[in-house]
């Protein structure tokens, strides 16, 4: 019989047990309890650091001002979207309205008749985004001053352009600055 044994483990049942696996043991199970409470510590303060953020969020309002504040949030939110909506629908609108706006202008003043000098007479291009519009070219003469117009598609006249219109209608169009 070993005589390192207690008398205690020999009447419980353990004669023959290892006193070391025991310690061993006791000194696991300590460990694993020191990690819980160091766990336990964290969560702790990590439950009392929302609190505070909680009850300062919740400073002076009870459940139902709180829920006026959140109805009233949600309908804002409401109306900014069909506001927004509604935006969209008018700026579409203007950009559409915008295409036939003229947009676009050529100016040339000359001088139509060498002896009048000081380039009275001028063309006058105007064009929308897709290059349709007019040209008014008023001559200004010793007798009078004269106004005709051409009609512009696309870019082009069905008349032919004289040389300050083609100019006019070129820088109405960006092709010349």
């Amino acid at each position: 019989m070993n005589t390192n044994n207690s008398l205690f483990l020999s009447q419980i049942g353990f004669g023959d047990f290892d006193l070391g696996y025991l310690l061993i043991g006791m000194a696991v199970v300590i460990l694993i309890l020191l990690i819980v409470m160091v766990v336990l510590i964290v969560q702790i303060k990590k439950v009392g650091k929302l609190n505070r953020r909680l009850d300062k969020f919740l400073l002076g309002k009870d459940g139902k001002s709180l829920e006026k504040d959140i109805a009233a949030l949600f309908e804002d939110n409401q109306f900014l979207k069909t506001s927004t909506e509604k935006n969209k629908k008018d700026i579409r609108l203007l950009y559409k309205n915008m295409e036939s706006a003229y947009q676009k202008m050529g100016l040339v003043k000359y001088d139509a008749f060498s002896q009048m000098g000081g380039q009275l007479s001028f063309c006058l291009a105007l064009l929308d985004e897709n290059n349709n519009g007019f040209i008014i070219n008023s001559v200004h003469s010793t007798e009078g001053c004269y106004s005709y117009t051409k009609e512009i598609k696309n870019g082009q006249s069905d008349i032919s352009l004289g040389k300050e219109e083609a100019e006019a209608m070129s820088i109405a169009m960006g092709d010349i600055e």
